[in-house]
């Protein structure tokens, strides 16, 4: 008996014994699948967490490289319909964009900083063509590269914001155990800041809540004396009405003439004494106990052994919590004698 006839375009087959056997197979696999997927569906949070950061941690290892979704979902250990469905669920964007936005970025840093032409550029960060890097570039900043390595102004750069940092600031932590923190005197010359000021925020995640997580990317497109923005706790005597105690910034020169962007603020500070705590290297997922490890030790520290009292009248100073080179946050701190001195007259 001839089999039925199965349309597959505009061609006709028989469909016979073997076509059905195919097509139970097929059935199977689907069926597994939904199996696997709905598996992936009942992960726990933390699961998922992970396996995004190491999709990020994947692209930020190849970012000079072509990547693909096969390449992102074995990292993650997830399909590659899953992982990129998980990655914009916790990103907000898809790898891709992601991927893009970040070469973009350094691309922009190096047109700052080094003597590199628009064309290596765009090769280098792993466009097809010059035409189509400055058609991205422009997207994303504004501007053209060449202008920009010319004349480079403040920019919102894409921060990449690791998802498992996200996930461990919520709840306080405690030092587990005792660290080492190194300690150094260091002397600050005076100096300006351009700060970002936020409206009541006493630490980080308020104030992303209130003035956006991307001013950072428009600090780190600014040059700064330490190389990097700094976070500042500033004394009331720096703040204006109604502004929060927690900023942003980049610190510039006295008489640097570096243009401002819109809503920043310039803060002269004189010249002032610090100590600088830092913390042992860390694993990047373990960074809020490694900021709760050095300022433990700041707690504990007695200055006075050291000839020093704290000087709450200047800013606390935090850079960013890398774990390769461990947590650093500055204090200021004034000397005893000084001090004794200014009271007895």
């Amino acid at each position: 008996m001839p089999g039925m006839m199965i349309i597959s375009g505009s061609r006709y087959r028989s469909c016979d014994e073997t076509d059905l056997q195919d097509d139970k197979k097929r059935r199977e696999n689907h069926a597994g699948y939904s199996v696997y997927y709905q598996r992936q569906e009942e992960r726990t949070l933390d699961d998922r967490i992970l396996a995004v950061q190491k999709m990020q941690d994947c692209i930020a290892a190849n970012i000079n490289k072509n990547i693909s979704l096969i390449d992102l979902a074995e990292a993650a250990h997830f399909s590659p319909w899953y992982a990129a469905r998980l990655f914009k669920e916790l990103t907000g964007i898809s790898p891709a964009d992601y991927a893009r936005r970040l070469r973009l970025s350094k691309s922009a840093l190096r047109l700052r900083d080094e003597h590199i032409t628009v064309t290596d550029s765009a090769y280098d960060a792993g466009f097809s063509s010059v035409e189509g890097y400055q058609r991205a570039f422009r997207r994303e900043f504004g501007c053209n590269p060449k202008k920009y390595a010319e004349h480079a102004v403040p920019i919102p750069l894409f921060t990449a914001y690791g998802v498992k940092f996200r996930s461990c600031w919520k709840e306080e932590e405690t030092a587990a155990e005792i660290r080492n923190v190194f300690i150094q005197v260091i002397d600050k010359p005076a100096h300006k800041a351009i700060v970002k000021r936020g409206i009541k925020a006493e630490e980080y995640w308020t104030y992303c809540n209130e003035v956006g997580c991307d001013v950072w990317g428009v600090l780190t497109s600014m040059k700064s004396l330490c190389k990097e923005p700094v976070c500042l706790w500033l004394p009331e005597k720096y703040r204006t009405p109604g502004t929060s105690k927690y900023v942003q910034g980049v610190e510039t020169e006295i008489d640097d003439a570096a243009e401002v962007p819109e809503g920043f603020d310039i803060i002269d500070f004189p010249e002032q004494k610090y100590l600088m705590f830092q913390g042992e290297p860390f694993r990047e997922e373990d960074y809020c106990e490694a900021i709760a490890a050095v300022e433990q030790a700041m707690d504990n520290y007695e200055t006075s052994l050291i000839g020093y009292a704290w000087d709450d009248d200047s800013p606390r100073i935090q850079l960013e919590p890398r774990g390769e080179r461990g947590y650093i946050e500055m204090r200021a701190v004034k000397s005893i004698q000084k001090s004794a001195g200014a009271l007895s007259e």
